[in-house]
């Protein structure tokens, strides 16, 4: 293997990613004849099927941070990290597919933040739209800075060339064809996705002697490390539940409250039901039935995409020499990074130890379409709230839809270059599902706490909703302060949990103080936007009734509900 690269390729590897790439961009390329209007591009026209935007919304969050993050944790903590998807994902799909979507799609509105000038008016808008622009900003930055690692690791070039590349690549077919280039990518990335990632877990734990093999060897290796590498107990690692080794707190009963209430609610709830880069991708599908299907039908995938990410973490802590090495409190040098191996690199380095050549070239070529996916998703809803929610609104008004296209474009090319400067805050994190928590934290939490008090009491003023906001984004910014400080002491994802508890309560706790002494919009003004104040048949489509029941939205979620009780009860 040579020095300078992690990963030894042959031209047959190069040939599967560069055959993936042709793909991508002549997809681009198709999408973009579709083109013609400002809907077309932010919101692909609103006229594509339940099935395509239901894979999209799965695969847009099946970015380099959810692979790379989650096996991550995997390598790190083992079993409890399901959470995030059977506690943390699932619930909240299904809320937002059976209960918000409706509102969401029934009001005609072109993202999240829009949703909330209609509520509260101009404060709650600009504070979200801006701390929503700020937040893609972050997160495209952290799916660059693993894209990135990963053409470092494959051709070693510096980290900053493969930055620039990179970006380069993402940028090309978004500016293309909008956001039916994305949304097509995705559903191709999905199967690519799943493609590489299946076999990596399949010779992974054929390596280690399968299920059996892989629990008797993290026995022995957490009973063997030594007091100060922080290895959590392999019973800890092994089941899902009370789950310590992910919440950081050492009685069971706190743990499962922070994990359900923390993860499960808060976080959750609030990254799902808000997060406009999933709901775009409903809002693109072509009926109210559609758009409240869309995120059900990616619920079940989403149940299973731990067993090909949490596994091969797994697996690649007791294979990988390096792995094994830091997680015994060693620092072994090397690394997508360059600057010494993370679990970041779990992955990776699994792949390079198990993969023949042509399955490691499908997988490579898997990781940069969860990369391009995660970081296209970013960047297409940023464009879409810079255009219409910042510049439209408060810039530049009554302008021709051809000119909010071209700012647009040009939105995107500035994010792509913003991000490859923010790629290098995510660097400093060995496991990004740490930082990417903490954003989630500062962003989503207060968020959802407006909007679920905003949606169901239609007493809440304009006043509270942006003081709310402003309040909570504080607030978890403290916590998380005090907890870099050290006055906190919460390993694992504690503090990200407490920040995100303390945004959510505070914002609630502020409005409901600052609606009492305000003066509420009419109720006249709150139909399409207030529960109570929406008529029962505006929030469901008329044909569904007459389909067959798998094709219904309640039960198709009961099903859903059904199938994540039973993996949790299970593992």
């Amino acid at each position: 293997m040579s020095s300078d690269t992690l990963i030894d390729a042959s031209w047959l590897d190069y040939a599967m990613v560069a055959i993936y790439f042709a793909f991508v961009l002549g997809i681009g390329v198709m999408a973009r004849r579709s083109v013609s209007d400002s809907i077309d591009f932010f919101l692909s026209g609103r006229s594509l099927p339940a099935w395509v935007t239901g894979l999209a919304f799965i695969s847009a969050n099946l970015g380099a941070v959810e692979i790379m993050g989650m096996s991550a944790n995997g390598a790190e903590i083992g079993l409890p990290t399901v959470h995030y998807f059977w506690v943390g994902a699932v619930p909240a799909m299904l809320f937002l597919g059976v209960v918000m979507m409706p509102f969401y799609y029934g009001s005609k509105v072109r993202s999240v933040p829009e949703f909330m000038y209609r509520r509260f008016g101009t404060g709650a808008h600009l504070v979200n739209a801006i701390s929503f622009a700020v937040a893609q900003l972050l997160i495209a930055g952290v799916n660059l800075a693993l894209l990135a690692g990963i053409v470092h690791a494959l051709l070693g070039w510096p980290i900053w060339v493969a930055l620039v590349v990179a970006g380069a690549i993402v940028l090309s077919y978004i500016t293309l064809g909008g956001l039916s280039a994305a949304i097509y990518n995705e559903v191709l990335q999905f199967f690519v996705i799943v493609a590489s990632l299946l076999p990596l877990t399949l010779i992974g734990l054929h390596r280690v002697g399968g299920w059996d093999g892989l629990t008797d060897k993290i026995t022995a290796a957490a009973s063997s490390a030594p007091a100060d590498a922080g290895v959590a107990p392999a019973s800890q690692q092994l089941e899902s539940w009370p789950g310590q080794a992910l919440s950081g707190f050492d009685s069971s009963l706190l743990s499962v409250i922070g994990i359900v209430f923390g993860l499960g609610f808060v976080l959750s709830f609030g990254y799902w039901t808000t997060n406009f880069v999933e709901v775009q991708r409903a809002m693109a599908s072509n009926s109210i039935s559609a758009a409240r299907k869309t995120p059900i039908i990616g619920a079940f995938p989403k149940m299973f995409v731990p067993f090909i990410v949490i596994i091969p973490g797994m697996v690649s802590a007791v294979l990988v020499k390096e792995m094994v090495d830091l997680k015994n409190g060693g620092s072994p040098a090397g690394g997508a990074s360059g600057d010494g191996v993370a679990y970041n690199d779990a992955l990776l380095l699994l792949m390079r130890d198990v993969l023949p050549n042509g399955l490691l070239g499908l997988a490579i070529a898997g990781l940069l379409a969860a990369f391009m996916a995660g970081m296209a998703a970013n960047i297409s809803a940023f464009n879409t709230v810079f255009s219409y929610d910042l510049w439209q609104r408060y810039i530049r008004k009554d302008h021709t839809d051809d000119y909010y296209l071209r700012i647009g474009r040009l939105a995107t090319v500035a994010a792509t270059v913003i991000a490859i400067f923010t790629a290098r805050i995510a660097m400093g994190y060995t496991n990004v599902m740490d930082y990417l928590q903490t954003l989630f934290g500062f962003f989503n939490a207060p968020l959802f706490a407006t909007f679920i008090l905003g949606m169901f009491w239609k007493r809440m003023t304009p006043t509270a909703g942006w003081v709310g906001l402003v309040a909570g984004t504080l607030s978890a910014i403290a916590v998380d302060r005090l907890a870099a400080a050290g006055v906190i002491d919460l390993p694992g994802q504690g503090a990200a949990f407490l920040a995100a508890s303390t945004a959510f309560v505070v914002d609630i706790v502020l409005s409901v103080v600052v609606s009492l002494v305000t003066k509420p919009k009419p109720a006249s003004e709150l139909k399409g936007l207030v529960y109570s104040e929406t008529p029962k048949e505006d929030l469901v489509d008329p044909d569904e009734a007459a389909l067959p029941w798998y094709r219904r939205t309640v039960p198709l979620a009961g099903v859903a509900l059904a199938m994540v009780v039973v993996l949790n009860i299970a593992f």
